[in-house]
């Protein structure tokens, strides 16, 4: 039998407790400089190469413990641009197809920074492909999608971190535990921002694609949405698309509000559950922002007022628009028995101000905001822990946005959609359950488990 040589994902993967040997060789044993020597290192490639995976990519340039060795889209001249804004001096190889990828690098962990339509499918193929995963946020697109992902990451022993960095940022998460851990007294309600929903695509003629892709590159890019004629207001502007999103653009519903209610999620300990009842407050509106009726804006989505009750009775009341002052709509404010806490991203206020102004106080970052979340997750790659933005903690984040937008679709003003957040299913509409997932096209299903 020919003799094989352990890789060091393939010690990852077995677990440092079951050998004889180290699985990460010390600093101390091969480092320079005080930096990790080159077995030290996680290998890495990141797929999906747009705006976010450039700034991931210099945030990856923070952490002396990971590299990145590969990147890969499946538009390839995108390869190009990203190597020349980000890694001009690195030698990354490029690929436009992932298991490709997984083929030829010896990688440890991937980081999917693709299109929102995409992400669930790549993401799970790395898992089955025994890679740990940082997936950005929204983490899929529909809600049994993301409980399949979940499932995956149990499977195959996989360390998942969902991109909803505000889990790891000192400030944030002390003041989550302030509230988790009774500083308000019994919480009454929460108040989040009121975001706007995805657009529906009307069909329109193709245009002409840009040069450089391969010849099925439109085909891989729309992943499993429904084809159509390549449209650079589809390639370039997805994130406002229900076909491909929650609406994802700034202050939407899957782009700000996964950060919005993943923060409430961790405030209130219900990261491994959700509401009991869904409720649509008003009629649908497309215009309005800001809470200064002098200035209103135009939307970019559909907007509605929309509450949820907990098993414990507290109301996510999801009415407040977008407010101009500094704490920006990242977060949520508790109301509870003693004053309220208003946690953002990076910031904090209360009344009364004592509930927050200690001493014990971490104050604002140290770091680049994402750097504490990436550092976490390699760290929790060497322990095999749960990272701060585990799977499952992303999927009941991203489906309170699903549910925002199916109360929205086919709720009737005040009447009560019933949730039951362990079979995640509508218990009184089915045409709610009907939007829980969505047929994919052939060529593009979810691996089998």
């Amino acid at each position: 039998m020919e003799s094989h040589k352990l890789t060091r994902r393939e010690v990852l993967r077995t677990g440092a407790a079951t050998l004889a040997i180290p699985y990460i060789i010390t600093s101390e044993a091969l480092a320079q400089d005080g930096r990790p020597g080159a077995n030290d290192r996680l290998d890495i490639g990141i797929i999906g190469l747009g705006g976010r995976a450039q700034y991931i990519a210099r945030t990856c340039g923070l952490v002396p413990e990971i590299r990145i060795v590969a990147v890969c889209d499946c538009f390839l001249p995108q390869c190009a641009a990203f190597i020349n804004s980000v890694g001009k001096d690195q030698t990354w190889n490029s690929y436009e197809n992932a298991r490709v990828m997984y083929e030829k690098e010896n990688l440890d962990a991937v980081m999917v920074e693709t299109t929102t339509h995409a992400r669930g499918r790549l993401a799970t193929e790395a898992m089955r492909a025994g890679l740990d995963v940082y997936i950005e946020k929204p983490m899929c697109l529909t809600v049994a999608e993301g409980r399949r992902m979940v499932k995956a990451a149990r499977k195959y022993k996989r360390v998942t971190q969902v991109g909803t960095q505000q889990r790891s940022m000192p400030i944030n998460n002390w003041a989550s535990d302030l509230v988790r851990n009774g500083a308000l007294g019994k919480i009454e309600y929460v108040l989040a921002p009121n975001f706007m929903g995805p657009l529906r695509w009307t069909d329109q003629p193709g245009q002409p694609m840009p040069e450089g892709g391969g010849a099925n590159w439109w085909d891989v890019w729309t992943d499993q949405a429904v084809f159509r004629p390549y449209h650079p207001q589809l390639h370039r502007g997805w994130a406002q698309w229900w076909d491909y999103d929650a609406g994802g653009l700034s202050f939407g519903v899957s782009g700000w509000g996964t950060h919005a209610y993943d923060q409430i999620q961790r405030a209130l300990g219900t990261d491994e559950t959700g509401p009991v009842e869904v409720v649509l407050e008003e009629p649908m509106a497309t215009k309005g922002m800001y809470e200064d009726p002098a200035d209103v804006a135009e939307g970019t989505g559909p907007r509605a007022k929309v509450t949820m009750r907990m098993a414990n009775g507290i109301e996510l009341r999801m009415h407040r628009d977008r407010l101009k002052r500094a704490l920006h709509g990242l977060g949520a404010t508790f109301y509870g028995e003693k004053g309220w806490i208003e946690i953002e991203r990076n910031q904090i206020a209360s009344d009364p101000p004592d509930l927050v102004d200690r001493p014990d106080n971490p104050g604002p970052n140290q770091k680049d905001e994402t750097q504490y979340h990436v550092e976490n997750w390699v760290k929790c790659i060497r322990t095999r822990e749960r990272c701060n933005a585990d799977i499952e903690y992303g999927q009941r984040a991203n489906t309170l946005c699903h549910l925002v937008n199916i109360a929205r679709d086919v709720g009737d003003v005040s009447k009560v959609l019933r949730w039951d957040p362990v079979a995640e299913r509508f218990t009184n509409c089915d045409e709610g359950n009907a939007m829980l997932s969505r047929p994919r096209r052939g060529g593009y299903d979810l691996p089998p488990l």
